[in-house]
């Protein structure tokens, strides 16, 4: 087998530990030198392949390359970008075909969510359609844990971590203030369509009166009416209320209760604020002194508080991707197969990029409380052990050491090409 080089983007959110599969990528190439030349790093995700933006990953030391698996953000910059659809603009998936060519790339790793495993399938299909070798894997990353097949995604285990950490801790500090101060405390997270990440936040709580005492799930229809006396009958019971609210709570109707009116570059829903919106209703039904917070950015950035079992999921991913092109695979992605609960136990397995595009993992019923507000003992026994182990990153007079490297960019060989 001829050896050629790779292209690896990364795509969409980042997360805490997208750079650790990063570094499975690269460390994996490096010890199959004789099939894989240079690993290629998209500037900016898939733009960089469109600009011929590529990043020379050769330039890095293994040090530094070491470094990625402890370094939140995205190292080679990540886009929200959705390549158009492939009949009305052949034209951008007909440029990737020409940078690879041109660059002698031979495997292609999208690092990325649904819309990313859509666009690796369509990039695959489109070079077998024009006769051009190439082995396309997706690389699972999301925060919000909504790919199918796979067990749980690279990037959940460390944003549940974080939010479980800190309801556990906001609810102290609430209870010991709420005699004379804050009610009512309401976290917002993430999660569009799916309430993994809200479903986390349950796992602060172990007996009856500990928080959170409502989680709203975007599964389970929001009624105003109930959430409101749910909330009073707590404070009433146990002085307080913590709410874990997702972004993507609705109504019956499936209207969000923040919708912002916008969409974003996926064309999704932008989402206004669902955490003011219920301290409104608080307020105004209630009369509670209330709180609220989102996580926002801080809940997927969060990489002194990355899950060990995260961390090293991702990076598993990011190798098993190198093996399975090597394999002749493609158009695949590896995933987390869970093998038994107590203690926990996982493999990686492999699945086709046609039955994971664009198809959202929402929670199960059975992982909910029958009441809707909580999370049941099956969801806890999910959950639990994707929040294990510390993997601190190394700190520099009290700060963690992060690498930001240099991008260091091959030279162009092709025309330029406006996205």
């Amino acid at each position: 087998m001829a050896k050629q080089n790779a292209f690896y983007a990364q795509s969409g959110g980042v997360t805490a530990v997208i750079n650790a599969s990063a570094c499975g990528v690269i460390e994996t190439a490096r010890q199959h030198g004789d099939a894989i030349g240079t690993v290629y790093a998209g500037r900016n995700g898939i733009i960089g392949a469109l600009t011929e933006e590529l990043i020379d990953t050769s330039a890095l030391s293994d040090q530094q390359v070491q470094q990625l698996r402890h370094t939140p953000g995205g190292a080679f910059g990540s886009c929200r970008y959705k390549l158009k659809d492939i009949d009305s603009h052949r034209s951008q998936y007909e440029r990737l075909i020409e940078v690879f060519k041109a660059h002698d790339i031979g495997y292609f790793f999208y690092n990325g969510g649904n819309d990313s495993a859509d666009t690796c399938l369509k990039v695959s299909q489109l070079a077998d359609a024009m006769g051009y070798p190439l082995k396309a894997v997706h690389i699972p990353k999301t925060v919000d844990n909504d790919l199918p097949v796979t067990d749980n995604c690279p990037g959940f285990g460390s944003v549940a971590k974080y939010i479980a950490v800190s309801t556990q801790e906001a609810a102290m500090d609430i209870e010991s203030m709420c005699a004379t101060s804050t009610k009512v405390f309401i976290l917002e997270v993430m999660g569009r369509h799916a309430g993994w990440i809200a479903a986390a936040g349950g796992l602060a709580g172990h007996k009856e009166g500990d928080a959170p005492h409502l989680i709203i799930f975007p599964e389970i229809p929001f009624d105003r009416a109930t959430v409101m006396a749910r909330v009073d009958d707590c404070v009433k019971k146990f002085g307080f209320c913590v709410m874990v609210v997702s972004e993507g709570a609705r109504y019956a109707d499936g209207t969000f209760l923040a919708d912002a009116g916008t969409t974003d570059a996926f064309g999704h829903k932008q989402l206004g604020g669902v955490a003011p919106t219920l301290a409104g209703m608080i307020k105004q039904d209630l009369g509670h002194k209330f709180h609220w917070a989102v996580a926002d950015y801080l809940q997927r950035s969060a990489r002194h508080l990355a899950s060990a079992t995260d961390v090293e999921q991702a990076y598993a991913v990011g190798a098993a991707a190198v093996k399975l092109a090597l394999e002749g695979k493609n158009s695949v992605m590896p995933t987390i197969v869970r093998t038994q609960d107590t203690p926990y136990a996982w493999e990686i397995g492999e699945a086709c990029l046609s039955d994971i595009a664009n198809v959202e993992k929402m929670m199960p019923r059975d992982f909910i409380t029958p009441d809707g507000f909580g999370i049941s003992e099956l969801g806890r026994q999910y959950l639990s052990p994707l929040i294990q182990g510390e993997d601190c990153p190394p700190y520099v007079n009290g700060l963690p050491q992060y690498i930001r490297l240099q991008h260091q960019l091959v030279a162009k060989k092709l025309p330029d090409f406006e996205p």
